[in-house]
């Protein structure tokens, strides 16, 4: 199946090119870094040892930062390569990465593209993070001789249930991992049961990674122009959200006098299109992608930028997690519960799933059937100052209880950085 695999991407070559191209017509590309998608560096291999992360997309980088300065500390001889495969992704990573890693899009899964980006890049040592499987960049990775180990490993029910019918082929990508991390005993149990023998779980990275920063001058700006009023955020929306938020917006505003909605999508390039939907629906929206701030008159604020959750969550004391509700998959909710956030989600939090029903079962986050339960929710703690701030603090708590799963994590990883020349002994 390997080798049809191979053969299908190498004569596909062309109908690659196309679709390339309509990504990059359709913004999901970037344009000035496109030869680093045909395996093409923009950059040189640093001498020493290379250390080489991959995450598909801003959840799987976002939880890599935390483990990439952890490995720098162990390791300071190493240098960093971080890929990923979105736009969104790579300019996070342009304000966050540390000194001596490097980001470069990871190569479209074509043998040509990806020999070409592993004869430069020559990693001493790849961690591979949750469930982007590519079988032409893990099996050339592995058969290259240095480990390659799945951090953070997810196999979801769905998932499982596909790559179960092609048993023999996962099999073979999993065996060409030294190691494999689960985020969950569940994910570790079906990473076994398709092929991954050694499979284990020591928690979920996602749960060591760092608040999400605000800017102390944009917030102290945004907390002037908000100040006396009632908000709430729907934060990391998809399609069909934002009418529920402005649906909630509409059902309290009578009982909440001067109650500002705020709305982060999770692509921001949908700014735009949300405003004059809200708009023509009849709500005053202002946006923030347009250099705008919410004045008196503001209903729903679109805060359509990049890399300012962080500044929203420390905002809003009730936060909505979007993909939960209108779309499948969920959002991680530890990210709002770190910042001091009363957390709502919706039940399509397959992506999510122990992590929800986790912080369900604890009390530290609220989980909502469909847009009438998020109304009810929102209004109750909106009215209710105290309940919100004693979920903001079980889901905090919870947050901060999980967070020495990067020691877990480090110790399983140590044996193969201390393999590396320029590695200090215990990590």
């Amino acid at each position: 199946m390997l080798g049809l695999y191979r053969f299908l991407t190498t004569l596909g070559a062309p109908v690659i090119h196309v679709y390339l191209g309509r990504r990059i017509k359709a913004g999901k590309e970037d344009p000035h870094r496109f030869n680093e998608r045909l395996g093409r560096p923009a950059l040189a291999r640093p001498d020493g040892p290379l250390i080489w992360l991959h995450g598909a997309s801003v959840g799987e980088a976002m939880s890599l930062l935390t483990l990439i300065a952890r490995v720098k500390t162990a390791v300071p001889a190493a240098n960093i390569l971080v890929t990923t495969g979105t736009v969104t992704s790579a300019r996070m990573l342009a304000d966050r990465l540390p000194k001596g890693a490097v980001h470069q899009y990871v190569p479209v899964d074509r043998m040509a593209y990806v020999r070409r980006f592993l004869d430069h890049w020559r990693p001493d040592l790849t961690l591979w993070a949750e469930s982007e499987f590519w079988p032409n960049l893990i099996s050339e990775t592995a058969v290259r001789g240095n480990p390659l180990v799945l951090v953070n490993g997810r196999i979801s029910p769905r998932s499982f249930k596909g790559w179960s019918r092609a048993p023999k082929f996962i099999a073979g990508l999993l065996g060409g991992f030294a190691l494999c991390l689960g985020q969950t005993e569940g994910d570790a149990e079906r990473l076994r049961a398709l092929g991954a023998p050694g499979a284990r779980s020591v928690g979920n990275l996602k749960f060591a990674a760092d608040p999400l920063p605000a800017d102390a001058e944009r917030l102290a700006d945004m907390r002037a122009a908000t100040a006396g009023r009632p908000l709430w955020l729907a934060a990391s929306t998809w399609a069909g959200e934002e009418d529920i938020a402005w649906r909630v917006h509409q059902d309290h505003a009578a009982a909440h006098p001067g109650l500002l909605t705020l709305i982060v999508p999770r692509h921001p390039n949908r700014g735009p299109e949300i405003a004059a939907q809200l708009a023509a629906q009849g709500a005053k929206v202002k946006r923030r992608g347009a250099g705008d701030m919410p004045d008196a008159r503001t209903e729903v604020y679109i805060a359509d930028t990049m890399g300012e959750l962080g500044l929203f969550f420390t905002l809003a004391p009730v936060v909505f997690m979007g993909k939960s509700l209108s779309a499948e998959g969920g959002q991680n909710l530890l990210e709002p519960a770190r910042l001091g956030c009363a957390v709502l989600h919706g039940p399509r939090m397959t992506n999510f799933a122990d992590m929800g029903a986790r912080m369900a079962a604890a009390g530290a986050s609220l989980p909502v059937a469909d847009g009438a339960g998020l109304s009810a929710a929102v209004g109750r703690l909106l009215g209710d100052a105290g309940e919100a701030e004693a979920f903001a603090a079980r889901a905090r708590t919870f947050a901060q209880a999980e967070a020495g799963v990067i020691d877990r994590l480090m110790a399983e990883l140590a044996p193969y950085l201390q393999r590396l020349d320029g590695a200090k002994g215990a990590v």
